[in-house]
């Protein structure tokens, strides 16, 4: 705090206030939040299984949700069974979890502190952030998040969330109807974003969030959110990999304060089309996984070194953090062990060469409907 003796420039405080923010960047996912747990397309049979062994017995501490992955409800259930308790806001809703909960009272225990949970503001909620973190809250069977994203820079029709659906855990629906732009059709084209962010600041005063940030934002839209946010966003989670390593955003991210995180950062082997090409295939990063695997030193030990740990490495070092999901316990581990890999030098350059390869884009989701994204 500067004494009241000190006479301080406006200049001085943007810079001081910039220094802050970059400090706060640097350490906001140290080991072991550096590596997130993802819950796409995680179905509600393998959640209890996946997040315990993940966070009891390997390590990984942020669990990355969203409503339109519709499965909150089951990851909340699964969630409970991790931290050994019901919480206030709600109560199970299957007798079998609680079965299944009862059955491993031996294992250890987390604290909702040891956790940081994210969850999103779906497209079609983005005129009520308050109501949809309410419900995001109930089917997570949490009392607060960590992180609250805006899931993409583009609002639809607001999706009418009774109170039946809301007091109930899930939607009626499943996630269809939160991420249903009706081919571009539902896009809300009068909706600001300052206007969702504006609500996404209010947010923070209540209690039930602790940090808010963006996710899909590229330089133009989150520049754009910079000039009038009071609060800035902490965090924009976007698709990162050696085929989109999207260095003028993560550079622009850096710049102001904003941490980059990665999703997809194994190239989406589980959601991409056939026809697309394999960033785990990919002979150079096969090239570099062979290279660190083998014996080392004066051991006689065989390290196995994956081509997803190559990559999940390469994010690492370019100070990002990543979202990475599997179902497999042995890739739980395998990626996990990412934080252990140096690449070098000569290794960085290798994925740099990698040719460009967009996974998720939304300008074939949302037809003719001229919303620039990533354009």
């Amino acid at each position: 705090r500067i004494s009241s003796g000190t006479t301080t420039t406006s200049s001085q405080k943007r810079t001081t206030t910039n220094a802050k923010r970059i400090m706060r960047m640097k350490p906001l996912f140290p080991p072991p939040f550096t590596i997130g747990l993802g819950t796409m397309d995680l179905t509600a049979q393998d959640a209890p299984r996946v997040i315990r062994q993940a966070l009891l017995h390997i390590g990984y501490r942020r669990i990355d949700c969203a409503p339109v992955y519709g499965n909150e409800a089951a990851i909340g259930d699964a969630l409970q069974d991790v931290l050994g308790g019901s919480s206030s806001s709600s109560s199970s809703s299957n007798d079998d979890n609680d079965n299944e909960s009862n059955n491993n009272n031996n294992l250890p225990r987390l604290h909702r502190s040891d956790l940081y949970v994210v969850s999103k503001l779906p497209s079609a909620l983005h005129h009520n952030p308050s109501r949809a973190l309410a419900k995001t809250l109930r089917d997570l069977r949490l009392e607060y998040l960590d992180l609250y994203l805006i899931h993409w820079p583009v609002a639809f029709e607001p999706y009418d969330l009774t109170d039946r659906e809301f007091l109930q855990r899930g939607y009626d629906d499943g996630a269809e109807p939160l991420d249903d732009s009706g081919n571009g059709q539902k896009i809300d084209l009068q909706r600001s974003i300052h206007d969702t962010w504006r609500a996404m600041e209010a947010l923070l005063e209540t209690g039930q969030v602790k940090q808010i940030g963006v996710s899909n934002f590229p330089v133009s839209l989150l520049h754009e959110l910079l000039t009038r946010a009071t609060v800035p966003p902490v965090v924009n989670q976007c698709e990162g990999h050696p085929f989109l390593p999207q260095d003028h955003l993560v550079t622009y991210c850096q710049r102001r304060g904003v941490h980059f995180q990665a999703y997809s950062p194994l190239g989406t082997p589980g959601y991409k089309e056939s026809s697309e090409p394999s960033l785990l295939q990919h002979p150079v990063v096969q090239s570099i996984a062979q290279r660190h695997s083998g014996n080392h030193g004066t051991t006689t030990t065989t390290t196995t070194i994956t081509a997803a740990q190559v990559l999940i490495a390469w994010a690492l070092q370019r100070n990002t953090s990543v979202v990475v999901k599997s179902s497999s316990d042995e890739h739980l581990r395998d990626n996990w062990r990412a934080l252990e890999l140096q690449l070098t030098h000569d290794d960085l350059e290798q994925l740099q060469t990698l040719p460009p390869w967009r996974f998720f884009r939304p300008q074939e989701w949302w037809g003719d409907m001229p919303v620039a994204v990533f354009d």
